[in-house]
């Protein structure tokens, strides 16, 4: 009876083993059938993972095409740690080549967090300085020789990361028109700062296949876009230059010029003194106690002084209340408000128009002249010139300055009086600049930038000239044009150069004190001026901080502006008068 079982069992047995074996086979046959190898191709379209891509930062260049801020390759080092032979090979190679601690990074190696498997040890590391790792890395994977009595050296585990870095390759120049970016990427002050977005470009998250071969589908990223400033370089260069050597001449700790074409408002040259090394960004601290001190032209509001005057004047002449020829008698004083106003020497002038008020700068002349024009008329024509409020320059960082006016609680009568010629109000060079560019455009206010241009996807596409409004006419601004071009030539200034006729004014003012005085042997020297006098292409701001050689702007920031002036028409190829007007009557 059992051996029925028995060859029923091996018979079920059997054919068990015919049906396994069978659906062995026709696994086979589909893994390496094509419609297998289909589904395998697609299966592997999902192996991998999101990745986000950062583009290239945009550039920066000057008007002429040569670059501010660019990018350069750096690496970050680091060792993945299962693959490590010889940790100690490591931290010796990296101790000597790029300065790390030996035992620092022995240690990070030999004892990592638990279930670290990639470990940083260093980054913004130079492409020389990797390079020469690579290749001792290279080298020792090649070394032969005897290794029993010691551990045979070895850098592998050791991997190069490269990355993009932001670089200047102008160091310190213009660099308070530049700004800078961090090592996370974001930019502070200037260009960097208020363009971060536009530079910085847009990250893209997408899906990465795991395998190398596919790396084509990866889609490109757009580089950030790139800026064209309105910067020349080389005048750039020799205004910071200038400004150097007067901060030197003069005793002054620090200062700031300024030149913009008074037509469109394009910043020519902006200096600053202190500047930074934008490439050691990081000594930013060390060099500044505040922001406000990194663009001063932008962000550091001050009492102007007589360089006010010549709005002053405007308000006056553009309501009829004064002529270039109404007469004034300068007793030396004057009442405003219930208090005293003295002149710059606390002397009389005497019989004088107002041309002669401007030559000679006298206080109590625009002060008799602001309250003929009247609180109402004098403040609102201030507040149509811009004082008090942001140019809205595209630097990061402007300052508001302060204009009080009546109704304010802490504005008071005699301030009509101090504020007629630049003290009790607070502007910034750059508010100054565009409230005097309608009387060098006749009339017609521009709003001060610094952005040319930007390129984005090979296209360029220009930033056109926007005006500010039109505070006076254009009668006004010729006369005033006019007056203040004679105001020089009567003056003997410091500040004319030979073969052009420039229009200008001085600007001397005291800075006041915590107590709620002012300095008698502190000031503020100013000068501001455009030429040619007849058809004005530049406009220049001089400001020196508290010089010690004389308090005097007409002694100090008067020469400077020349020496600006010497080296603006060269760079701008603007020639002599006598020979520009020849040359415009041959046409």
């Amino acid at each position: 009876m059992r051996k029925p079982y028995i060859w029923r069992s091996l018979t079920v047995a059997a054919l068990l083993a015919v049906l396994g074996l069978s659906i062995v086979i026709r696994i086979i046959r589909i893994q390496n059938s094509p419609e297998a190898a289909i589904f395998r191709d697609q299966a592997s379209r999902y192996d991998g993972e999101f990745r986000t891509f950062y583009p290239a930062r945009g550039e920066i260049y000057d008007r002429s095409g040569q670059m501010l801020a660019g990018n350069k390759t750096v690496f970050e080092i680091g060792v993945t740690l299962d693959k490590v032979k010889n940790p100690s090979t490591i931290a010796q190679t990296l101790s000597a080549n790029i300065g790390l601690d030996y035992n620092s990074v022995y240690d990070a190696i030999t004892n990592p967090p638990k279930n670290l498997t990639y470990l940083v040890l260093a980054d913004y590391v130079s492409s020389d300085q990797a390079s020469a790792l690579q290749k001792m890395k290279l080298d020792m994977q090649t070394l032969t020789g005897n290794w029993k009595e010691v551990v045979r050296p070895s850098l592998a585990g050791l991997e190069f990361k490269p990355h993009l870095m932001r670089s200047y390759p102008e160091n310190n120049l213009a660099s308070n028109i530049i700004g800078f970016v961090t090592r996370e990427g974001k930019g502070y002050f200037g260009i960097e700062e208020k363009y971060n977005n536009l530079l910085a470009g847009n990250p893209v998250t997408v899906w990465v296949p795991s395998d190398p071969n596919r790396v084509q589908e990866i889609p490109q990223i757009p580089n950030g876009t790139s800026l064209i400033l309105t910067i020349n370089r080389e005048l750039q260069a020799a205004v910071e230059q200038i400004l150097d050597s007067a901060l030197q001449t003069y005793g002054a700790p620090s200062g700031s010029i300024v030149v913009m074409n008074p037509h469109t408002g394009e910043i020519l040259a902006m200096a600053s003194n202190p500047r930074l090394d934008l490439n050691q960004f990081w000594q930013y601290e060390n060099i500044y106690h505040s922001a406000s001190e990194y663009d001063p032209p932008v962000s550091m509001p001050y009492e102007p002084g007589s360089v006010f005057k010549i709005l002053t004047m405007a308000a006056a002449l553009d309501t009829g209340t004064v002529t270039p020829n109404t007469p004034f008698f300068d007793s030396g004083t004057i009442l405003v408000g219930g208090a005293n106003i003295y002149n710059w020497n606390s002397e009389a002038w005497g019989q004088q128009d107002m041309i002669g008020c401007l030559q000679h700068s006298l206080n109590v002349c625009l002060a008799w002249v602001a309250t003929q024009v009247g609180p109402q008329n004098f403040y609102n024509y201030m507040q149509r010139f811009g004082i008090g409020r942001p140019t809205g320059i595209d630097l990061a960082g402007e300052a508001a300055g302060r204009l009080k006016i009546p109704g304010d609680t802490d504005w008071y009568p005699v301030d009509l009086g101090t504020n007629s010629f630049g003290q009790g109000v607070a502007v910034t060079p750059i508010q100054m600049m565009m409230a005097a560019s309608a009387i060098a455009n006749d009339g017609r206010m521009v709003t001060p930038h610094v952005l040319y241009g930007m390129v984005k996807n090979g296209q360029q596409y220009n930033t056109p000239p926007q005006y500010a409004g039109t505070p006076i006419s254009t009668k006004t601004a010729q006369t005033l044009n006019a007056m203040l071009a004679i105001s020089l030539e009567n003056e003997a200034s410091q500040a004319l150069v030979p073969g052009y006729r420039l229009a200008g004014k001085t600007g001397t003012a005291q800075i006041p004190t915590q107590f709620g005085n002012y300095s008698p042997d502190k000031t503020n020297a100013s000068f501001i001026g455009w030429g040619p006098a007849d058809d004005p292409q530049f406009m220049i701001y001089v400001w020196l901080e508290q010089p010690s050689a004389s308090i005097w702007g007409s002694e100090t920031a008067a020469p400077v502006f020349a020496q600006v002036v010497q080296k603006t028409v060269v760079l701008l190829n603007i020639p002599p008068d006598s020979i520009r007007q020849q040359m415009a009557a041959n046409k």
